[in-house]
C-alpha cells in the first residue's frame, strides 16, 4: 500500500471526500471514465474509488432524495465528539452527531458559522486517503465564503495546527465566493481533484454529461476550474 498519510493526519487535515447520488451506478461510470477509478463495494450501499487499488474517495447513494448531490470534505480528528462541541461554541452546527461506521471510523456531519458543511472523521479501520496529491486523487479543498475574517478566526482557532503549526502544509484555503461565483451563493467547500491536463479533463467531463460551472482561471495552488458532474455534484478539478 502507498504511504498513508492517515499515520500522521493531525487534527483539521483534510483526509477524505465523498459523494451523496441520486445513481451511484451512474457515478461510478461518470467518474471511472474521468479519473481511472476503480471502484470495489463497501459499506451499506456505497462504493470505493480506488485508483491502483488504493481508496481515494467514495461514491453513495443519497438517503433522501430532497438531499444535495454533493462532494463533501471531511477533516481527521483523534475526538469526534470533543470537535463537535468546540464547533458549536465557535457557532457552528452539529448536522448529525458523531456514528459509528461499521469498525471503519466515526463520523460527523457539521457546518461553520455561515453554514458551509463539512465532515469529520475518527479513524478506526480506515485512516483516510490511500493516495492523494497525484492525478485523479484530491488535491485541495476551497471554502468559498461570504466572510473571509470570520472563517480566518474559526478555522484558524478550530484547525491552527493543521494551518500554522510547524511544518504545516495545509491542504484547504478559503476565498471570497464572489470571486467565482454569484455573490448570493451560499458559503461552500469545494473539492478540487487533481488533473494532468485541465482542458483535456474540461472536455470530458462535458462529454461524460458534465458541465462547466466556473472556466478555467490561475489560483496560487495551480490552474482550476469548477465543474459539475452528470448527476449535478460541483468539483474541481486542478492542474499543477
Amino acid at each position: 500500500m502507498a504511504e498513508n498519510r492517515a499515520s500522521v493526519y493531525g487534527e483539521g487535515v483534510p483526509c477524505w471526500v465523498d459523494a451523496q447520488l441520486a445513481d451511484v451506478e451512474a457515478g461510478k461510470r461518470f467518474y471511472g471514465e474521468l479519473f481511472g477509478w476503480t471502484f470495489e463495494d463497501a459499506l451499506g450501499s456505497s462504493v470505493w474509488a480506488l485508483l491502483d487499488d488504493e481508496p481515494v474517495a467514495s461514491l453513495a447513494p443519497k438517503m433522501d432524495g430532497r438531499m444535495p448531490t454533493v462532494w463533501t470534505v471531511s477533516f481527521a480528528t483523534p475526538d469526534a465528539r470533543a470537535l463537535c462541541r468546540r464547533i458549536a461554541a465557535a457557532g457552528g452546527q452539529v448536522v448529525m452527531a458523531p456514528f459509528p461506521v461499521g469498525d471503519l471510523g466515526t463520523a460527523a456531519l457539521v457546518t461553520d458559522p455561515e453554514g458551509a458543511v463539512f465532515g469529520l472523521w475518527q479513524p478506526g479501520g480506515h485512516a483516510g486517503f490511500g493516495r492523494w496529491h497525484e492525478p485523479g486523487t484530491f488535491v485541495w479543498a476551497e471554502l468559498y465564503t461570504r466572510d473571509t475574517a470570520a472563517a480566518n478566526a474559526f478555522y484558524g482557532d478550530l484547525f491552527h495546527e493543521a494551518l500554522f503549526g510547524a511544518g504545516a502544509e495545509p491542504d484547504f484555503g478559503r476565498a471570497d465566493v464572489s470571486e467565482v461565483f454569484p455573490a448570493e451563493m451560499p458559503p461552500h467547500f469545494v473539492t478540487h481533484f487533481r488533473v494532468a491536463d485541465l482542458d483535456d479533463s474540461l472536455g470530458a467531463v462535458q462529454r461524460l454529461g458534465g458541465r462547466v460551472q466556473a472556466p478555467p482561471f490561475e489560483t496560487s495552488y495551480g490552474r482550476v476550474a469548477v465543474v459539475t458532474d452528470n448527476q449535478g455534484a460541483s468539483f474541481a478539478v486542478l492542474q499543477r
